[in-house]
């Protein structure tokens, strides 16, 4: 009986053992989202209702990534409520080159994603958690950046003591 006891021990350890070995190395940044399980408000977006084309032969070309005649477009609508030009208001696709153009203005980096995958998979290899963690294979995602959370609630106070307004944010107590 004890010999069989033993057996399934040394099992047990070479699978756990071999469970261990099976990690990929290809950084991939992970989702920091809310680990709430509430609804998502901005998950469910409405759009306009299917049209028939008037005529069928005169169907636009096919604009892979780009606009859907059914897409909610928020500057056109607002354009159009208030009695502007709708075309005017999307010039651009709806980018604001200003925009675009100043936070560019040292450069830009396009590989900054693949850079960013990195440094994250070489911080959480840092920061791995503890023996049983990484035994059992649990994400510690959250606890290994959680230093680096930014308090909300302490943050508004401190740009409230500054004097700057907040009027999106909850009323003062």
């Amino acid at each position: 009986m004890a010999i069989r006891q033993v057996i399934f021990a040394a099992l047990g350890v070479a699978i756990l053992s071999l469970a261990a070995c099976s990690s990929s190395d290809e950084p991939i940044l992970m989702h920091a989202g809310s680990e709430t399980r509430g609804p998502d408000e901005f998950s469910i977006v409405p759009t306009r209702p299917l049209e028939m084309p008037p005529s069928l032969s005169a169907l636009p070309e096919p604009n892979p990534g780009g606009m859907n005649r059914v897409d909610p477009q928020p500057r056109a609508d607002i354009a159009r409520a208030l009695g502007g030009s709708p075309e005017r208001a999307t010039a651009g696709g709806g980018v604001d080159g200003g925009i675009v153009n100043h936070v560019s203005r040292f450069g830009r980096d396009t590989a900054i994603r693949d850079q960013l995958a990195a440094e994250d998979l070489e911080f959480r290899r840092r920061n791995r958690g503890r023996l049983l963690e990484r035994w059992f294979g649990v994400n510690v995602y959250h606890n290994a950046y959680q230093g680096m959370w930014l308090d909300k609630y302490a943050e508004l106070e401190r740009w409230r003591r500054a004097g700057v307004r907040t009027p999106s944010a909850p009323p003062e107590e």
